[in-house]
Order: structure tokens, then C-alpha cells, then sequence
């Protein structure tokens, strides 16, 4: 049981957090009265453009979650205020036990008891992703993967980034590639399973016409390989 010297104690801490926290808030970080242009100062927004704008977006992101934080512990303060004036702050509202004066002293915003307080796992991982891995280098398909030739989340992402994504080729061990390939696995073949399917031109009755120009970068990978040809020792 609080004694009323205890209780004034957490009153007055309460207060005065919720004071600080007051003015915090009173702008949201500034939140609402900036453009992003105006507050990083970049001549150009357009999407991939400035490296510039991954800082200033990081910054935007923890200003949004420390809002978030400290509009959840005003809430908090809330409660607990209304709860000594209820006369039941210190009493679990789970169980109806006293809560221990320490734990009063180090957290005045609790209203449970520490058997019964809110835990969060710190490495749980959203409950979507039981069936979807954040990952589209791992997702796990029930047919397999040589196999398989559904339009997976793989094959999404690749439709996607090869439009353009922020990627340069310091991102990749392969030198020799180009921006219009700067995407995961951008050297999978499209709409063939072979490279010899990639090249050969046939009419509307399937009857071979002839070869397209990727044909010769084909040649050009076999004779740097020594071979003379893929059908034949």
C-alpha cells in the first residue's frame, strides 16, 4: 500500500514528464510544417536521384517514431493520473495487487504488477511474415526451384526493379555490367529456358526462319569457353 507521501512523489514526477513532453510535441518535430524540399535543401527530388536524400529520409523516419514514442507515454501519463484520482493507482489492474513501490519509483506510468506487464519479444518479426519471407532470395516454394516456372515474388521484384532501382555497379561483383541491368539476377534469361531458345526465330508454323542479334553474344561466351558448340563433344 502507497503511503500519500509515495504517491505524491509519482504525482509530481508525472507532472512534470508531462510538462517536457508538452513541448515536445507542441510541433511534432516540425513535422507538419515542412516540405521535404524546403527542409533538406536539394535542387532536385526526382525518385534515385540525390544520395542526399536517404539521410534525410532516415532523419524524417526516427523524427515520426520518437513522435510516436512520446504520444504513447503522454497516454500513459494519462492513464495514471486518472487513476490516482480514482484512487486505484498502485493496484494491478490484472490481478488487484499492490505493485511494489520500486517499481513505482523507476516506471510511475505502470498499472501492472511485473507479472502481469506487456512483453515484446525483441527479435519477433511481423506475423505476415510466417508465409512471406522478407527476404525474395529465400521465400520457400513447395515445387522445386529448377522446376518451377510460376511468376513467384522473385519474379516480381526482378519485373519491377528492372525499371530502375538505386543500385550501381559498385554494388555488384560483376564489373562488366551496365545501368540497364543494375537488379537482382538481371542475367536470367526472359521468356526462354535456354540461351539457344533466346536466339532462334521460328515462323507461325514453328519452322526455323533464321537468328536474331543475341545470338552472337551467345558465339562469342562459346568461344571463350573453347566450345564449339553445346549439341555435340
Amino acid at each position: 500500500m502507497l503511503t500519500d507521501e509515495q504517491t505524491n512523489l509519482c504525482k509530481n514526477e508525472l507532472l512534470e514528464r508531462r510538462k517536457a513532453l508538452a513541448a515536445h510535441l507542441e510541433d511534432h518535430f516540425g513535422l507538419k510544417y515542412e516540405l521535404i524540399k524546403e527542409s533538406i535543401g536539394e535542387l532536385s527530388n526526382y525518385d534515385n536521384h540525390p544520395a542526399d536524400h536517404g539521410t534525410a529520409l532516415y532523419e524524417r523516419e526516427k523524427d515520426i517514431a520518437l513522435n510516436e514514442h512520446q504520444e504513447n507515454e503522454m497516454k500513459d501519463i494519462e492513464l495514471a493520473l486518472k487513476a490516482m484520482d480514482k484512487g486505484t493507482y498502485g493496484k494491478c489492474e490484472e490481478c488487484g495487487k499492490d505493485i511494489p513501490y520500486e517499481r513505482l519509483e523507476a516506471m510511475p506510468t505502470t498499472r501492472f504488477c511485473i507479472d502481469h506487464t506487456t512483453q515484446s519479444l525483441p527479435f519477433g518479426r511481423p506475423v505476415e511474415e510466417d508465409v512471406i519471407h522478407p527476404s525474395v532470395n529465400e521465400m520457400e516454394t513447395e515445387v522445386d526451384e529448377e522446376e518451377s516456372t510460376i511468376f513467384d515474388p522473385e519474379d516480381a521484384w526482378q519485373r519491377v526493379s528492372s525499371w530502375g532501382t538505386s543500385n550501381s555497379p559498385s554494388d555488384f561483383y560483376d564489373t562488366a555490367k551496365d545501368y540497364d541491368d543494375m537488379f537482382f539476377n538481371s542475367d536470367e534469361l526472359v521468356g526462354s529456358a535456354e540461351l539457344v531458345e533466346g536466339f532462334l526465330l521460328t515462323d507461325m508454323e514453328g519452322n526455323y526462319i533464321g537468328v536474331n542479334k543475341s545470338h552472337e553474344e551467345y558465339e562469342d561466351d562459346l568461344d571463350e569457353n573453347g566450345v564449339g558448340s553445346i549439341l555435340y563433344d
